[in-house]
């Protein structure tokens, strides 16, 4: 493991864990292993749970899975399609790694001065460290009961 709890980087992923701050600007930047799966132009969007999402800006269908070929008049997938699309942006990456998180984003995820980044395989979350802490420790309480539920959702 990395200093920073993270696992070796393997090639085509995104995982592990980084901490970081926000400058003034609301800027941030990655640890070298993001930047290099990622490239330098980024979408970053509103994500659930009270996170961001970052995804290489080559991979926007990745927003779109789980409603991509559904009918506009659905309005469940025009929903989901307009929180996820409605408030992304595209980032670029300066020569440092750093980027600025809008200002829209930041407040929706009430970052402070700390940030966590979780790489989850295919894209980034954005949390902000102290809410992450508390979410994760409610996640570890409920993993079991989860991992369970979704073994039902693919026996079906």
């Amino acid at each position: 493991m990395g200093k920073s709890g993270n696992v070796p980087h393997q090639a085509g992923m995104l995982i592990g864990r980084h901490d970081t701050k926000i400058d003034s600007k609301g800027r941030i930047s990655f640890p070298n292993k993001f930047k290099k799966e990622l490239g330098k132009t980024l979408v970053i969007t509103q994500g659930f749970e009270g996170s961001l999402i970052i995804i290489k800006a080559s991979e926007m269908r990745l927003l779109l899975e789980g409603t991509e070929g559904l009918p506009l008049t659905d309005k469940e997938a025009r929903d989901t399609e307009t929180f996820l699309l409605g408030s992304a942006s595209e980032v670029e990456l300066d020569s440092k790694g750093r980027f600025i998180i809008p200002k829209h984003l930041r407040e929706y995820a009430f970052l402070t001065s700390e940030v966590t980044c979780l790489g989850v395989m295919r894209y980034i979350r954005i949390w902000d460290k102290k809410r992450w802490e508390e979410y994760g420790e409610s996640l570890v309480k409920q993993i079991g009961e989860i991992t369970v539920k979704l073994a039902s959702k693919r026996n079906k």
